[in-house]
């Protein structure tokens, strides 16, 4: 039961950082030069406007990336220990990304968008330059979530033939050769 959990939060982990690796890559490319065309250096009103922190972020990353972050840490100890390597990169990226969130582009977007930062071309340049930081965890941690995920895959399909064997009436320990014998 706690592989099956652990298979299901890796997959949703992988399949949620890649969302927001590709959105995240959208928002830089496409939705932060909107915001940075006003003569003040940002557009507080198209920032606000867009709201992609209340329409977009909260549902995919804020929460539910959050949650499978920390679910992460409790559920890779019943992998083994090649997948958790992989799987513990994964988690601490997307930690480091998770807390940078909270700590710095959250409440630094939300003064932003306020328009109450006399700074705000500064203060906004600065938020776009730590946003590639921010994107580098992501992609790291993305990437070391799929490489947990394929190890995880290899290791329980021989597992579940050699047990199915074993319930057979056959040897529990059987070689490649000798599994490929018997298949033919």
């Amino acid at each position: 039961m706690r592989q099956k959990l652990a298979r299901v939060i890796l997959w949703l982990f992988v399949i949620d950082l890649g969302i927001a690796v590709g959105a995240g890559l959208y928002e830089t490319r496409i939705e932060v030069p909107r915001w940075m065309g006003g003569a003040k250096g940002f557009n507080a009103t198209a920032a606000r406007a867009a709201n992609t922190g209340m329409r977009f972020w909260i549902y995919v990353t804020t929460v539910p990336l959050t949650a499978l972050t920390i679910a992460s840490f409790f559920a890779l100890r019943w992998t083994d220990r090649e997948t958790q390597k992989w799987w513990k990169i994964a988690a601490f990226s997307a930690l480091g990304d998770r807390i940078l969130t909270f700590v710095y582009f959250i409440p630094t977007m939300l003064h932003l968008m306020a328009g109450m930062e006399p700074n705000a071309r500064a203060v906004a340049f600065q938020w776009t330059q730590f946003n590639w930081l921010r994107h580098a965890m992501s992609l790291v941690a993305w990437l070391a979530a799929l490489q947990a995920f394929a190890i995880y895959a290899r290791p329980r399909r021989h597992r579940n033939h050699v047990r199915h064997l074993a319930v057979a009436g056959k040897r529990s320990a059987i070689s490649e050769v000798e599994l490929r014998e018997m298949g033919s």
